[in-house]
């Protein structure tokens, strides 16, 4: 086994570099805390948001278990209600960065970075790799695509 001389000053150069690494580990240690601490109020939050948009969507569940004969009044106003509810839904999404990816209908060469196509269907009357429908939304998070949307694109008739 070796012995190690130290001099003076390197032992009071260890022990101060020991003491701010204990003081940065309790501040780390704190800055986590702080951390674990917003994180779950803002998973609260947003729980909190979704069980409104839950609750919502079984109001309007109910109704249409119990009123089996739905009045023409009632089916009028059903879309703009629906509406309501995605809207709030997006709002969620949106608080949180969470945004629908904008995708042209009729646009030529699909950006595949936002986009999949998951069909493709014979038209003559546009133009190869044309989208002709989008069949599920997609979102991005900041510069993120979470979801891409999903597309049917045109092909010629062979």
């Amino acid at each position: 086994m070796s012995n190690f001389i130290l001099s003076q000053e390197k032992r009071d150069w260890l022990k101060q570099e020991f003491g701010n690494l204990q003081k940065e580990k309790v501040l780390l240690q704190q800055s986590l805390r702080e951390q674990q601490t917003k994180t779950a109020t803002n998973t609260e939050d947003l729980f909190l948001e979704l069980l409104e948009i839950g609750d919502a969507l079984e109001a309007l569940l109910d109704y249409l278990e119990q009123n089996p004969n739905l009045s023409p009044e009632f089916l009028q106003r059903l879309p703009k209600s629906l509406g309501a509810v995605n809207r709030k839904f997006l709002g969620v999404l949106g608080k949180r960065h969470v945004l629908p990816i904008e995708i042209e209908l009729q646009s030529t060469q699909p950006d595949f970075n936002l986009c999949r196509v998951v069909d493709r269907e014979v038209r003559n009357d546009i133009a190869d790799q044309t989208i002709t429908k989008i069949v599920r939304r997609g979102f991005s998070l900041g510069e993120k695509t979470l979801r891409p949307t999903e597309i049917i694109t045109s092909k010629s008739e062979i």
